[in-house]
């Protein structure tokens, strides 16, 4: 049980810190921000039928325009729960995809921004350069996000933290 709540404890610990990187104010001062956010999702369906095993990820994003120019990050790291084999199973602590990448189009449309870049991709789809398109949908818990990355696709549902669509005015 203590393995839990210090998995639990870690994980929330880890979110507030993403939300407090992609809120830094500094973001806002240096150009129009477009998109920001942060949390913790999981992935519908998980991996599919057979077994629809859970998977959980970590997310940080922005996006803003300076002049002519988008720019911005991305992150996100997907958890895979270990084997059922008795106490502590079904921790989240299996790195199966990790995507970094800069982002360099963004088209925001109301409460939805589509942003598009290159990322370095480990574990599933690994590649460098590779291109990814991530759509994401204003909200908090319950807001979703779609991430497009080598050839795959992750439908996601926000559990923890907030998506921002802020556009342009």
């Amino acid at each position: 049980m203590y393995t839990i709540f210090k998995y639990l404890f870690v994980n929330r610990l880890l979110v507030m810190a993403v939300l407090a990187l992609v809120s830094n104010s500094a973001l806002a001062q240096s150009g129009t921000v477009l998109a920001r956010g942060g949390g913790k999702t999981i992935i519908q369906r998980g991996t599919g039928s057979p077994s629809f095993v859970p998977v959980v990820t970590t997310i940080a994003f922005h996006a803003e325009r300076q002049g002519p120019t988008v720019s911005g990050d991305f992150e996100c790291l997907a958890l895979f729960p270990t084997a059922p084999t008795g106490p502590g199973s079904g921790q989240f602590t299996v790195n199966v995809m990790y995507v970094t990448g800069v982002i360099t189009s963004a088209q925001v449309a109301g409460d939805t921004a589509t942003l598009r870049g290159t990322a370095t991709v480990t574990g599933l789809g690994a590649g460098s350069g590779v291109p990814f398109t991530f759509v994401v949908r204003r909200g908090g818990p319950e807001a979703t996000s779609t991430l497009t990355v080598s050839g795959l696709t992750f439908h996601e549902i926000l559990l923890e933290g907030k998506f921002e669509v802020v556009g342009e005015d």
